[in-house]
């Protein structure tokens, strides 16, 4: 009696106990969401900082992403990754965050123009993808761009830039590494977007030019397209004017060539103990690729005497008189013998310099162009922690100076042998807490100085603090051609030849200044690095037979198999004995 009440029960109210659980699935699903990243790169986990920007997000931010369309697989796999990146935003933000693919060859609205064509006039050039069709061989372009959108204003982001072409319409090897450091970076690049718009104050740059640092032509890629992008920038003369912390976040000092004062000097250090951060790159030597005139003449390297040396040397680091020579260097014309015509050679003296990848701030990054550069040590300074950010490659070597450089020596090939150090250090960044240099050697009239502008003396450091230092000058600094400036890492000498070349050098300075100053904290965003994982073809070559045999046969003798033994058990079961 008792089962045939519960069999009426379970009859009458099954459908109800049904949709009352389903409905509570659904409740707990809304109500406590939550996502598990099983990827070995955890591409599917935002970093710290990404998700506390977008979660106090004040104002809906909009990002219309240009890659709509058919596309080679790379580039349809980036596509494929901004989208779960920017769903992955939405999942914090809800409704803060909106994103829209869009065609660039759709029209803007209530306009006749092109979204490609509004790209092009933002700067955004499209990148040629050479793609391979059965008719033939075609042309496709891609704008592989985002525009940020928030409030009144609007970032453009470049979402994969071909390395090292600087004409974006010059068709290109695109490679997966290539494409797969884009995806690496999508997080940080939409990240970075939407800091630099919600921000309410840009950090203030101090630029020196007390010493001779260069505010000519040759600092105008610098200034436009990196400081004054996304800085407040104001020049300051260490002579007359003192480097306010409070004010200022940095002090870049770029090639100076005149000696540093005392008084100069101290106002650096005090800047530096009150936590403002400090980026130098120095030309030790008096060595310029102009003073040779032609390449057939001679220059003598010497010493600059800036007289800035313990004042380094008391935070952690020494340039040293020296030239860096590297088999691994950049091209530049020379005459050879028996020829009127130019040739172009390496020239040992511009060295370019790879990363080891082992910091933030040269993670996936190019070679960096340097001319005529110093070598680097490190030397003991309590609590100071040292990380090499660039250096030689495995065949380089160092010249003592005062050194006689000759356009001649290079016309012959350059003896291997003598090339034989690795790794030699040519950029350094020093953390920690930094000690004064005048702790002990203060004197009445640099009490005075500071008294003149309302400070007193500050023996160290209130908290850790970052210095980098960088021993040539020229490597943020643009060529000027015949038609103007060049883009920085751009050798003059090649530009618009079979050599031309973008290096990595803006990257280089970019990634420095976001470290030392960039309020957002997006580091580990940047630093992210997906795995690349390739098809072995030697084995896909070996093994093709196999593993078609594999897929195809396998499932059909399985089915077959179901189907005998289902029927041997269907005749046992129905079979009268």
């Amino acid at each position: 009696m008792k089962k045939i009440i519960n069999t009426i029960w379970l009859t009458k109210f099954w459908l109800p106990i049904i949709i009352i659980f389903l409905l509570l699935i659904n409740w707990l699903a809304a109500t406590f969401h939550t996502r598990i990243d099983f990827t070995n790169e955890k591409r599917f986990t935002l970093s710290a900082a990404t998700k506390k920007l977008i979660g106090e997000l004040d104002a809906p931010v909009r990002i219309d992403v240009f890659l709509k369309g058919s596309f080679p697989s790379g580039f349809k796999k980036l596509s494929n990754s901004a989208a779960e990146i920017l769903q992955e935003f939405k999942e914090i933000a809800g409704n803060k965050i909106q994103y829209n693919f869009i065609g660039p060859d759709e029209l803007v609205s209530n306009t006749n123009t092109t979204w490609g064509d509004t790209l092009i006039a933002m700067g955004l050039a499209p990148i040629n993808i050479k793609a391979q069709i059965k008719s033939g061989e075609q042309q496709q372009y891609a704008f592989p761009a985002a525009i940020v959108h928030y409030k009144e204003n609007e970032i453009p982001v470049l979402l994969f830039e071909k390395k090292g072409i600087t004409d974006k319409n010059v068709t290109g090897s695109i490679t997966y590494s290539e494409l797969n450091s884009a995806e690496a970076l999508l997080e940080y690049k939409f990240a970075d977007a939407i800091s630099k718009l919600t921000q309410a104050l840009r950090p203030m740059i101090a630029y020196s030019i007390g010493n001779g640092e260069p505010g000519d032509a040759r600092s105008f890629d610098l200034a436009q397209d990196v400081l004054l992008k996304d800085y407040d920038l104001r020049t300051i003369n260490l002579n007359k004017q003192l480097c306010n912390a409070d004010t200022f976040k940095l002090l870049m000092i770029v090639k100076p060539i005149k000696s540093f004062t005392e008084e100069e000097k101290l106002k650096i250090d005090q800047f530096v103990m009150r936590g403002g951060k400090l980026l130098m790159f120095v030309d030790k030597l008096e060595a310029e690729l102009d003073s040779l005139q032609s390449m057939s003449n001679q220059v003598v390297a010497y010493d600059r005497n800036l007289e800035i040396n313990d004042l380094l040397f008391k935070y952690g680091v020494r340039i040293n008189s020296d030239l860096v020579m590297d088999l691994q260097c950049d091209f530049l014309p020379f005459v050879t013998n028996g020829s009127d015509q130019m040739e172009y050679l390496h020239w040992n003296y511009f060295p370019l310099f790879e990363s080891k990848s082992n910091h933030v701030i040269n993670k996936n990054l190019s070679l960096v162009s340097s001319q005529f550069v110093n070598s680097i040590d490190t030397v003991e300074a309590e609590g100071i922690k040292k990380t090499i950010l660039l250096s030689s490659s495995p065949n380089a070597r160092t010249i003592a100076t005062p050194a006689l450089i000759s356009g001649n020596e290079n016309v012959n090939s350059p003896e291997d042998a003598k090339f034989k150090k690795a790794n030699i250090p040519v950029a350094v960044l020093l953390e920690g807490k930094f000690q004064s240099l005048f702790s002990n050697r203060l004197s009445q009239a640099m009490i005075d100085t500071l008294a003149q502008y309302g400070t007193v003396f500050q023996p160290d450091c209130f908290a850790n603090n970052k210095i980098i230092v960088v021993a040539d000058g020229d490597m943020v600094l643009n060529s000027v051609g015949k038609d103007g400036p060049l883009p920085m890492g751009v050798n003059r000498y090649t530009a618009g030849t079979q050599y031309a070349y973008q290096f990595a050098n803006k990257d280089f300075l970019k990634n420095c200044l976001d470290y030392l100053i960039n309020p957002s904290g997006l580091a580990d965003a940047k630093s992210k690095d997906y795995s690349l994982r390739m098809l072995d073809t030697k084995k896909v070559n070996a093994q093709k037979g196999f593993w078609q045999l594999i897929n195809i046969a396998i499932p059909i003798i399985l089915v077959m198999l179901l189907a005998i033994l289902f029927q041997f058990v269907r005749k046992r079961k129905y079979t009268v004995a």
